[in-house]
């Protein structure tokens, strides 16, 4: 009799795509979502992380010029009002609010400071906001992938148990592809939960700190501009 239940389990086919194919409708569906967010996780940890490196690289080029001695005129009529690279937009936020305020006398309208301080806040939010882009769909898989996968598991060894009390049989061959389904569904909840979460903690750290930078640009950039409105 155990001769023939081993047999009849061995015949059985535990791969992933017979457990996802002999699966019910609703643990399906669980399967395919998690599947989707996994792959759409990917997508977005992989763009942030090319995202993140150009953002880099492209300020620290910036960052070379601007501290290279050129006259910020000519900097800025270089790069023009509205270049590509997010240190250099920050920058340009400065200088063309700085030109909006200067008079034909040479003075400047009365507030400049506040509203070129103003001006590059905005320009480091919208930067900010394209590079948090996503982040939030991230912790959303992190937390919710691993209770959408134990759904599924409820579901499955729920149908698995109605499938023992139709046969009225409880041998491994009954059960056992049941409780297999049952449990991959909650793998591929953790399959998409643990990478989210792991690179969302990192970029959000990395985001906070090129955020930081951009901050600690304009910060400079306010101060010298505020010595040209002094003198």
């Amino acid at each position: 009799m155990e001769t023939e239940l081993l047999s009849a389990a061995q015949e059985i086919d535990f791969s992933l795509w017979a457990l996802f194919a002999r699966a019910t409708l609703a643990v399906k569906l669980v399967m395919i979502m998690l599947i989707v967010a996994s792959f759409w996780s990917w997508a977005i940890i992989v763009q942030k992380i090319i995202a993140y490196r150009n953002s880099r690289a492209e300020a620290a080029v910036f960052d070379r010029a601007f501290w290279s001695g050129e006259p910020l005129d000519e900097l800025f009529d270089k790069i023009g009002a509205t270049p590509a690279g997010s240190s250099q937009k920050v920058f340009a936020a400065g200088m063309t609010e700085w030109r909006r305020n200067l008079r034909q006398d040479g003075g400047f309208i009365a507030g400049a400071q506040s509203r070129i301080d103003r001006s590059m806040d905005v320009a480091i939010a919208k930067e900010s906001e394209k590079l948090t882009s996503g982040l939030n769909f991230l912790a959303t898989v992190g937390s919710t992938a691993p209770f959408v996968g134990l759904f599924g598991t409820v579901m499955g060894i729920m149908n698995a148990f109605i499938e023992i009390a139709a046969q009225q049989n409880t041998n491994l061959a009954v059960v056992a592809p049941g409780i297999a389904e049952a449990l991959l569904a909650t793998g591929l909840g953790l399959l998409a939960a643990i990478p989210a979460v792991i690179f969302y903690n990192k970029l959000s750290s990395d985001s906070d700190r090129i955020i930081a930078s951009y901050e600690a640009f304009a910060d400079e950039f306010a101060t010298i501009l505020s010595r040209e409105l002094d003198s």
